[in-house]
């Protein structure tokens, strides 16, 4: 599991069957709290929006989080951060 943060949605007029109906977000990665690079998630939760602090989860477990069809996705969305503490290295 990783985090991130939402940057932007992606549009696409035409994808594979499997996900029509998933909202396709660009992610920025998080990474000892430096923010990395950007990939694209499909959102499980439906619901995350520009700015949201985001968990992320990847490989055969995204796509089992759409339950009923298991779309070709390698990065799901699968909850959201209201508040964390990152410890500070001295």
């Amino acid at each position: 599991m990783f985090i991130g943060r939402i940057e932007g949605t992606v549009v696409s007029t035409i994808k594979d069957p499997a996900l029509v109906g998933v909202k396709l977000l660009l992610v920025r990665l998080i990474e000892n709290d430096k923010p990395t690079k950007l990939i694209v998630a499909g959102d499980a939760t439906r619901q995350a929006g520009l700015n949201d602090l985001v968990t992320l989860i990847s490989a055969k477990e995204a796509s089992l989080m759409f339950r009923g069809i298991l779309p070709p996705c390698d990065v799901a969305i699968t909850g959201f951060i209201d508040d964390c503490n990152l410890a500070q290295e001295h």
